[in-house]
């Protein structure tokens, strides 16, 4: 019987960059069917979760890239025992830095962005995409390619991801999750800190960390053959297990 991955995107940038990991994936585990997620195009970011849930199926491999694997690792609290395993990518517990978790960004730049995001949401994306990049081995041709693939958002909804950014803390989350947890991380990474890969492991130190050198927040489509690896690996163990 083949087990599912169901994968979830970041913010902004749409299903576009995970499609590279989804296909290496495909390629090296037969026994694994792996599909994207878009993210909920609403304005009313209370009802993100509401959607999701209800078009997600049960006993899959629940992972997601930054914004997605926060989303992801919340909604273990709600489907726990429909979740195989959890898998985030490039994705803090908190996005925004506060009190107990300074492994993050500051709260000065992400209100900077988030100001920029309500004038001009296209704009905000397009200079999203350079941050993506920073780190990258060639950031040129990363930005490149994500810019190519950069879905029309609307300025609302743009927001709203933002806003649900800001919000998110998954540290409750990830301590109550009894599931396999793989959580993983780009060493040269401008919107999360490589810092937080090891403040997860004293926060919650019974999960699997892997950290990627060096590699930009871009890292599903920067390094997909060396991410599908590591995430086979995971999996492959944790349904034997």
């Amino acid at each position: 019987m083949r087990d599912t991955l169901v994968l979830l995107p970041g913010w902004g940038l749409g299903t576009a960059p995970l499609e590279p990991l989804r296909d290496e994936l495909l390629e090296i585990a037969p026994y694994l069917d792996v599909h994207i997620e878009p993210l909920p195009e609403l304005a009313d970011v209370s009802a993100w979760f509401d959607d999701l849930d209800a078009r997600l199926p049960d006993k899959v491999w629940l992972g997601g890239w930054s914004l997605g694997g926060m989303i992801a690792s919340e909604l273990t609290q709600r489907r726990s025992d429909r979740i195989l395993g959890l898998i985030t990518l490039g994705s803090n517990p908190c996005f925004v830095a506060r009190h107990g978790w300074q492994s993050a960004m500051s709260r000065t730049v992400f209100t900077d962005f988030y100001e920029a995001c309500t004038l001009d949401a296209e704009l905000t994306l397009k200079r999203f995409t350079h941050l993506v990049s920073q780190g990258a081995r060639d950031r040129k041709t990363l930005t490149r390619l994500l810019q190519v693939t950069l879905p029309e958002t609307s300025g609302d909804v743009a927001v709203a991801g933002l806003e649900l950014l800001a919000q998110l803390d998954t540290r409750e989350a990830l301590k109550a999750y009894n599931g396999p947890q793989l959580h993983l991380f780009a060493a040269n990474d401008a919107l999360v800190p490589v810092a937080a890969a090891h403040a997860l492991l004293e926060e919650v130190p019974d999960v699997n960390v892997h950290v990627f050198e060096p590699a930009s927040h871009g890292l599903p489509l920067e390094r997909p053959d060396e991410l599908a690896t590591v995430i086979n690996r995971f999996i492959y163990e944790g349904r034997d297990g």
